[in-house]
């Protein structure tokens, strides 16, 4: 593996980054937003706050690394993926904010079923807007600085690089997929008639999956789901290998992060349950994870004499 001198754009990414995780980790502690008069935290526990704190932790982990100028491309790779997708979380985030109680629905937030018939931001809100905004600025300059890092290796990766682009390509559809319907949803609810003893089957409203909501929220989704699923083809093509790493680090620490939290949200309520396409979202998750650990170790199993 061959290092150029780190510029100090690069630099200022992994600054940019330790910022944001930290915001992020920050955020997830207070109150993120008074929804109908209740308020709502992410983090009432210990495993809570271990869930909330998956992709920050991970991004200040990656920042850390790029500033002190350690495999530049894999943070710069990290950067670009992760804040190509907090553009979208970004937009998500303002609508719930100030947008949400121009048409009131149910939705689901930290494990609460609320109506957002009226929404008062917190500090949790604030912050978390901060920490992706951090994140977006992060991504663009990760771009500029790209062109100007030195890294390069043998290219022991490339043989493999049409198999991890195939496999993650169709992991991004199924994230897709998987992202646009609730990671936790109200269930069904059966009434039975005291009369007659028939059974009904009654569909209770349960909160509004990716695309249905309006104006700066259906963007943001559309923006999301278009962002994940170019991120997915092109990580594998970042070079050299240790960037392509990071790139698909990026996809596998968001997935798992949305996937833990709808988890966490049906564990915390009985009013709402875990989907399918939660369950889904876990396991693409977990395939992402795997194409990046594969990436990471196809040094060892190729090149054994070179050091990363």
């Amino acid at each position: 593996m061959v290092v150029g001198p780190v510029p100090v754009l690069a630099r200022a990414v992994g600054v940019l980054l330790v910022l944001a995780g930290l915001v992020a980790a920050a955020a997830a502690f207070p109150t993120y937003l008074v929804v109908g008069g209740t308020e709502v935290s992410p983090v009432t526990g210990v495993a809570d706050a271990l869930v909330a704190l998956v992709a920050p932790v991970a991004t200040l982990a990656v920042g850390v690394g790029l500033l002190l100028g350690r495999v530049p491309r894999l943070g710069l790779g990290y950067a670009a993926v992760a804040g190509s997708l907090a553009v979208g979380r970004l937009l998500i985030e303002l609508y719930q904010g100030h947008g949400s109680t121009v048409r009131p629905a149910v939705e689901v937030l930290a494990g609460e079923r609320v109506i957002t018939s009226s929404v008062e931001i917190s500090a949790g809100w604030v912050l978390g807007v901060v920490a992706l905004s951090l994140t977006v600025l992060a991504a663009v300059v990760a771009l500029v600085a790209w062109g100007r890092t030195v890294m390069e290796d043998g290219g022991a990766l490339d043989p493999l690089r049409p198999a991890l682009a195939g496999a993650a390509a169709v992991l991004g559809v199924g994230a897709v997929l998987c992202l646009a319907l609730p990671a936790a949803d109200v269930p069904d609810r059966v009434v039975t008639d005291p009369a007659t003893g028939l059974e009904t089957v009654v569909t209770q409203e349960g909160p509004q999956a990716l695309l249905e909501r309006p104006g700066l929220a259906l963007l943001g989704g559309l923006l999301l789901a278009g962002a994940l699923l170019l991120c997915a083809v092109i990580a594998p093509s970042l070079r050299p290998r240790l960037g392509a790493v990071g790139g698909l680090l990026g996809v596998a620490v968001f997935l798992l992060a949305a996937a833990l939290t709808g988890l966490r949200d049906a564990a915390r309520s009985a009013d709402v349950e875990w989907t399918v396409p939660g369950a889904g979202l876990l396991v693409v998750g977990l395939g992402f994870a795997g194409l990046t650990l594969l990436a990471w170790r196809w040094r060892a199993q190729r090149v054994p004499s070179v050091g990363a």
